[in-house]
């Protein structure tokens, strides 16, 4: 009976905490991103003036935005321990940052480790699957300026053309820095069976903890991006000699993430929110590569993904079997460090997103009740108007009458109307 109890008591113990998060998280939404979209209307007037300062200010309340994402796991005792390259010193160059794929608590785990690395969430552009589009984070991902990508053979040909045309628009317009994707173009449990039945076919990387990477965007982005030379080939500057310094030098690193989950379970976003999970360690892991030797052709180009997907296989490979990632070449001992937030910054965060919803709030209140207050007087004072005009009209109406009456009959007429008006007076 004892253990009964108890684990009832557990059970409702996370019921009750799942509900009271979702109730703050559901309150932080409505209160944060309607401030997030309303600022941006309000400084609509700046993007004409200074598109510059405008999206800095967008990017540092969209780095917010992420921070009180970020929380949310934060305060269940989700946390990261980074692993591999120092990714913090190349923070202000161009980047093409790849990512492995399970769940979609792969986003939420990115969005906490990169808050320490500099501009990075406040200069990224991500590239992530059209359905995120319908969300309530999908409106702050459409302002900021993120590509939606739809899935399948159908669309993939006509995916890679608007994606060329949103970078050529949108990343250097609006000062973009690293771009994220996730190149397996879905999650691990809906394309391993897929991505190992095409392994064995054309004799590719058999792979288990990763699927095989999908080439187009990858080698979009190079192409668009990536520092180009006379021939052709990726260099490690943004053009020829004696290029202006203020123009974009192009990407110069490629940042090759791998997130693994205690386990091999992932963690979705519905974890994040409800916190139902004990606290759990994620682990990310950073290796860089010089944008130089990465190459540009297709078949080059997809031999390198390939290549970087088989790391990633080993790593995870070996990380769930020791519960650590490999030493990189020529050392003895892997280095990890712990990922940490500042609570008392996600503490003003959140305060600055609900005094900002209160004072929108109240902002609005006022709008409704003047527009609503005009259009009560706009109402009364059409009303007056159309009895002016009914009056007007009768009386016209009368004096037609009245002039086409005899003489005789309208005496017969006011001594019928004053006969009436005594008699009734005397009644």
């Amino acid at each position: 009976m004892a253990p009964f109890l108890e684990e009832a008591h557990r059970l409702g113990w996370i019921l009750l905490k799942a509900l009271l998060r979702f109730t703050f998280m559901f309150i932080n939404n409505c209160v944060a991103i309607p401030s997030y979209c309303l600022y941006l209307l309000v400084l609509q007037p700046l993007r004409i003036m200074d598109r510059q300062t405008f999206w800095y200010i967008e990017g540092v309340m969209f780095r917010w935005l992420l921070a009180m994402v970020a929380s949310w796991g934060w305060c269940a005792g989700y946390t990261v321990t980074e692993w591999g390259d120092d990714v913090r010193p190349i923070s202000e160059d161009e980047a093409m940052v790849i990512v492995n794929h399970q769940a979609t608590g792969d986003v939420c785990t990115l969005m906490m480790c990169l808050q320490d690395k500099g501009t990075v969430v406040r200069k990224m552009m991500w590239l992530m699957d059209h359905v995120f589009k319908y969300t309530n984070f999908g409106v702050v991902s459409l302002i900021h300026g993120d590509f939606f990508i739809r899935q399948g053979k159908a669309h993939r040909d006509k995916q890679l053309i608007y994606l060329k045309a949103h970078l050529d628009k949108y990343y250097y317009s609006r000062d973009r820095k690293w771009i994220v994707l996730f190149p397996e173009g879905g999650f691990l449990r809906k394309r391993r069976e897929t991505s190992q039945s095409f392994a064995k076919k054309n004799d590719l990387p058999y792979l288990t903890h990763v699927t095989l990477p999908r080439l187009g965007a990858t080698q979009v982005i190079l192409k668009n991006l990536g520092p180009q030379q006379e021939n052709g080939t990726l260099g490690t500057d943004g053009g020829p000699p004696g290029q202006s310094a203020a123009k974009p030098k192009g990407l110069q690193w490629v940042v090759d993430v791998t997130i693994a989950y205690p386990n091999a379970k992932p963690m979705d976003i519905q974890t994040w929110i409800f916190g139902y999970r004990p606290p759990t360690v994620t682990h990310v892991h950073y290796r860089t590569y010089a944008i130089k030797d990465v190459p540009v052709e297709t078949e080059a180009l997809a031999d390198w993904l390939y290549q970087r997907f088989v790391e990633k296989e080993e790593l995870l490979a070996h990380f769930y079997q020791t519960g650590a990632f490999p030493p990189p070449k020529g050392q003895k001992e892997a280095v990890s460090r712990d990922m940490t937030l500042n609570p008392v910054w996600l503490c003003a965060v959140q305060s600055f997103a609900f005094v900002s919803g209160y004072m929108w709030y109240n902002i609005l209140q006022h709008i409704y009740c003047w527009f609503f207050s005009v259009l009560c007087l706009l109402k009364t004072e059409m009303c007056m108007m159309q009895e002016r005009r009914l009056r007007k009209a009768f009386e016209a109406c009368w004096e037609t009458f009245w002039n086409f009456l005899p003489i005789q009959e309208r005496k017969e007429c006011l001594g019928r109307a004053l006969s009436s008006l005594f008699s009734f007076g005397e009644r």
